[in-house]
């Protein structure tokens, strides 16, 4: 039976940062993780990255990822950004994520929201749970950073029989949004390094690398109109990898910042910024 997909699958060419989650080759993908810290923005991460409409989060509970009764891991955590947003469906989560301080922040928020969520310091080719642990495992605007080769057998092993992996990404459009495009210019303009930018719609296909392991079991692509103030899209991109977590100095990250806040200034105090939703479902076999 074929995966269902109700949504749009219209494809074009993907940037750089997409064009990772399927990337077979290992070394790219290890050399793509090295040059930024979220850790350095963890502040700005908690604040203004915690951005998915209530429909992101409805879409996976109708999928049944992430719901009562699940034990549920989510990779690449950050502040803990789907794990305290799933809490309300039920399933127990555990987050995981490389950066100290992420995780830090991860827990000040899930208690101070009176929630029960497991977090612990690892990257994912660390992560070290028993054979049939987990009914899914999450890795939301993440899995282009891990080494498929440790990952997947990892994966594979730990998720109990029928598990599943959602690879989850939602990303604004820039050929479609001229505030997306004016922003990502003035990353490029402090940070001409960063690659991830310039995402435009594409089409959800069974990885390669599936292969014995996994089949696909949704593919869904959608977009969504995300609402930001003025101060919240100037935090969100502040908080991306071109800048707050990158290697800039200060002073450049600050000269960024009042380019970016003067052009903010041109803007309605609240407007939306077009984003475009991928969920890829996979099942254990």
């Amino acid at each position: 039976m074929k995966p269902r997909s109700r949504y749009n699958r219209r494809h074009s060419l993907v940037s750089e940062e997409v064009r990772k989650h399927w990337c077979d080759d290992i070394t790219q993908v290890k050399q793509y993780g090295k040059a930024f810290d979220w850790g350095k923005t963890s502040e700005d991460y908690a604040k203004y990255r915690d951005i998915y409409p209530k429909e992101f989060y409805a879409k996976l509970a109708e999928l049944s990822l992430g719901v009562k009764g699940q034990n549920v891991l989510d990779l690449g955590t950050g502040t803990g950004v789907i794990p305290r947003n799933m809490y309300s469906y039920g399933a127990k989560w555990t987050g995981a994520d490389i950066s100290e301080n992420q995780i830090m922040y991860a827990e000040k928020l899930s208690k101070s929201a009176g929630m029960d969520i497991d977090y612990i310091v690892a990257s994912a080719e660390a992560v070290d749970y028993p054979d049939r642990t987990f009914d899914v495992i999450t890795a939301c605007q993440c899995f282009m950073y891990f080494d498929k080769s440790i990952v997947l057998p990892k994966f594979h092993q730990m998720l109990k029989d029928h598990g599943h992996f959602a690879i989850l990404f939602m990303a604004w459009l820039p050929e479609e949004s001229e505030i997306a495009k004016t922003s990502e210019d003035l990353v490029l303009k402090y940070n001409p390094a960063w690659t991830g930018g310039r995402v435009t719609r594409y089409e959800l296909q069974e990885p390669p690398w599936c292969e014995g392991m996994f089949k696909a079991a949704n593919m869904l692509t959608y977009e969504l109109p995300v609402q930001f103030t003025r101060e919240s899209w100037h935090g969100r991109m502040k908080a991306c990898r071109g800048i707050g977590a990158s290697g800039l100095k200060e002073s450049e990250i600050q000269k960024w910042e009042q380019e970016h806040w003067e052009y903010m200034q041109s803007l309605p105090e609240k407007f939306d910024v077009l984003h475009y939703v991928t969920i890829l479902d996979l099942e254990k076999i």
